[in-house]
């Protein structure tokens, strides 16, 4: 299963890629993961990447296709995936695609976790009370629901448009997430069991 999870900051994309990791049986692949990965294996791509961090830039698209066609190319990915928080903009799902043309591994699915912002903002509240994160602060998750909306949402368009995308309600007890997840993947019917 070649899978991308799409959805807003806070809408339970690493949770539910997580869970879905081990009932697929293929890894999840996180962009931000992969990039502390790659600077900490010291790879060409991570060198390029921790230059480019030191300087306190972002990591360009070049970048981060070349680290996920690295990645791609391992072999617990030869039977599928699970990306999370890639693509990020048009350009990277253009690009995405031609990645994954030239490595004749085409996406089998795109879900969308839909949760409606009001309920994200919530979510994030609790946690940044719980655990601190900065980036869990209500203000600062209004500001990055904008940039998605701007940026991340047309991407679901695009997907639409090529047949591929699935939204799903993100909202509810992680279990029937997990479960509505699965029977929108196509062929998983018949292990969408839990």
């Amino acid at each position: 299963m070649r899978l991308v999870l799409l959805g807003a900051p806070g809408s339970g994309k690493g949770t539910q890629a997580t869970r879905l990791k081990a009932a697929l049986d293929v890894p999840h692949i996180s962009t931000g993961d992969m990039l502390r990965a790659a600077v900490a294996a010291g790879s060409a791509m991570g060198r390029k990447a921790k230059a480019v961090m030191d300087a306190g830039q972002l990591v360009s698209d070049d970048i981060l296709l070349g680290m996920l066609e690295e990645r791609l190319a391992q072999p617990d990915a030869a039977t599928g995936f699970i990306l999370d928080g890639y693509p990020r903009n048009l350009a990277q799902a253009a690009a995405l695609d031609q990645l994954l043309t030239k490595l004749g591994q085409p996406l089998d699915a795109v879900v969308k976790l839909d949760v409606p912002n009001e309920a994200i903002i919530s979510r994030c509240e609790i946690r940044f009370k719980a655990e601190g994160r900065a980036d869990d602060n209500p203000d600062t998750v209004r500001k990055r629901l904008a940039i998605y909306a701007e940026q991340t949402a047309p991407v679901a368009d695009f997907y639409a448009r090529h047949g591929k995308l699935q939204v799903v309600d993100g909202v509810g007890e992680l279990g029937e997430v997990t479960a509505r997840v699965k029977r929108a993947l196509p062929h998983e019917s018949a292990t969408a069991g839990g």
